[in-house]
């Protein structure tokens, strides 16, 4: 767990702890925003179709692209530090 004097003396990274809880933030995010699109195509579809038929298509392709997205953000950052604490150790290694 985090702890309040660890927040103010920069000894650890916090990013890797709340990393997944920004990815859930993000899913629900995208959810939200999707299911918002999806209703709209609804609406839309009682005024034209086949209008209506394309955005919903195009919101459930927005869906996944926002997830993958949100996925390949959060590895990203995650292979940052991961690098970070890597090279640490080869230093550490490296210099007895």
């Amino acid at each position: 767990m985090l702890d309040f004097i660890e927040l103010l003396q920069w000894d650890r990274f916090i990013t890797p702890s709340i990393i997944r809880v920004f990815y859930w933030l993000c899913l629900g995010m995208v959810a939200l925003a999707g299911l918002s699109l999806i209703l709209t195509a609804f609406g839309m579809m009682a005024i034209n179709f086949f209008a209506g038929l394309l955005l919903l298509i195009l919101s459930m392709v927005f869906v996944l692209a926002g997830i993958i997205f949100a996925r390949i953000v959060c590895e990203l950052v995650m292979v940052i530090f991961r690098i970070q604490e890597h090279l640490g150790a080869i230093r550490d290694r490296g210099a007895t």
